[in-house]
């Protein structure tokens, strides 16, 4: 990709009071690979073609899954390099889903009814969660500035993420907001390929790396992660809430929704496995950049 081109929940848990929520500890204490195996396999009867879509991607799928990274992510300052850079594809995941939104529902007026009344939910759905799900105590917050919390609870620095923000806010396009010197390098390279995926305009290209390389992909990488982190206990509710919702309920939907989408077309499910396989390979390349900042950063202290 040219150096121009810029190419994560779930039912709100019923919990109305202000008490602290919980977070959901069962799929945490569940350590063996045959979670991994049930999460990834949820639903995929839905069409033969999930299943080969998955067999195609499974080589680096299992690269990510037993990536290095996790062994090295049992001190603070290790965690806090993971986060500086994870938290620009917290952020991306969001326009993932809504440049789902607005191809799959209608978010113009006077409103008409739009595709399928399905995936118009699973994508309502997620966007509610996402933009508006409960925190650990039991208060309203987007699942990013529940992530931006959580690095201030590790001692993250969230000067580079917040300066980001705050120049798209200000009117400054992707592409330059990404070219700061302090947005890391393996981040913004992780963005533009997710923002190439979604200037392609092709709902059934985005869905599959919706669903390939997010939802089905995150809890089997948040299981991992949960193992080794230290204690940061807004981090460990946040991960634990993607693996429970994401593992099971979002994935047979997402599922449903990339059958849908690609049909019997031939070249439609050609494309949209290229597609996810890129997407695990962004992710990869993310993993690999991280893991060598965190490297470079034993080595010189």
């Amino acid at each position: 990709m040219g150096s121009g081109q810029v190419s994560r929940w779930g039912p709100v848990p019923a919990v109305r009071s202000a008490k602290p929520v919980k977070a959901p500890v069962y799929f945490v204490q569940m350590t063996n690979r045959r979670l991994w195996s049930y999460v990834s396999l949820a639903g995929m009867e839905q069409h033969p073609k999930i299943s080969e879509l998955l067999s195609a991607t499974k080589v680096t799928r299992d690269k990510l899954v037993n990536h290095p990274i996790y062994r090295h992510l049992h001190t603070l300052e290790q965690l806090q390099v993971f986060m500086e850079h994870h938290c620009f594809a917290v952020w991306d995941f969001m326009s993932l889903l809504k440049s789902l939104q607005q191809q799959l529902t209608c978010t113009a007026v006077p409103w008409i009814p739009v595709g399928d009344a399905d995936t118009r939910y699973l994508i309502n759905e997620i966007i509610s969660g996402e933009e508006s799900d409960l925190d650990e105590s039991g208060n309203r917050s987007s699942h990013f500035e529940l992530y931006l919390r959580a690095m201030e609870q590790a001692g993250a620095d969230t000067f580079a993420i917040r300066t980001f923000i705050r120049q798209l806010s200000a009117g400054i396009a992707l592409a330059e907001a990404l070219k700061s010197p302090a947005v890391p390098g393996p981040a913004q390279r992780f963005v533009e390929e997710t923002f190439h995926f979604i200037a392609t305009g092709q709902p059934h290209i985005i869905a599959a790396v919706f669903t390939f390389g997010r939802e089905d992909l995150i809890p089997s990488l948040f299981i991992e992660m949960v193992r080794s982190i230290p204690n940061a206990e807004i981090l460990k509710y946040y991960l634990e809430r993607h693996i429970a919702v994401d593992g099971d309920h979002h994935s047979r939907l997402a599922y449903r929704m990339t059958a849908r989408l690609c049909g019997n077309d031939e070249a439609k499910w050609q494309e949209a496995t290229r597609a996810a396989h890129n997407a695990l390979t962004a992710r990869l390349s993310l993993w690999d950049g991280i893991a060598g900042k965190i490297f470079k950063a034993e080595m010189t202290a």
